[in-house]
């Protein structure tokens, strides 16, 4: 997660109370999902931006994982996600979603 997302999650939940912010990711990998989740729950890994040290312990989900999903228009879901929820490894992004927050989500 760049340092101006950081800096906006940060922001939103300050503003908003970490109870009230739910953060939606799109990476294409669990492993990028994962270290954006880990960011924006525990606080950043790699120490380099706004949230190093800040452990917000968001609600963080995939964009892919059925609990989004089912909350969108269908009719957007298909034009904007579909073609590349098709090329994306789902179960994997969802496991490793759940990882991050069974350890780190408060919310």
């Amino acid at each position: 997660m760049d340092l101006e997302n950081q800096k906006r999650v940060k922001e939103f939940a300050e503003e908003f109370g970490p109870e009230n912010v739910i953060v939606v990711i799109g990476a294409a990998e669990g492993e990028a999902a994962g270290l954006a989740a880990e960011t924006v729950t525990a606080g950043d890994p790699t120490y380099a931006g706004p949230l190093t040290g800040v452990s917000l312990g968001l609600a963080v989900y995939h964009i892919c994982e059925d609990v989004v999903k089912n909350e969108v228009d269908p009719a957007i879901y298909d034009e904007q996600i579909s073609m590349m929820e098709m090329v994306l490894d789902v179960d994997d992004i969802a496991k490793e979603m759940e990882s991050i927050r069974s350890q780190y989500s408060k919310y």
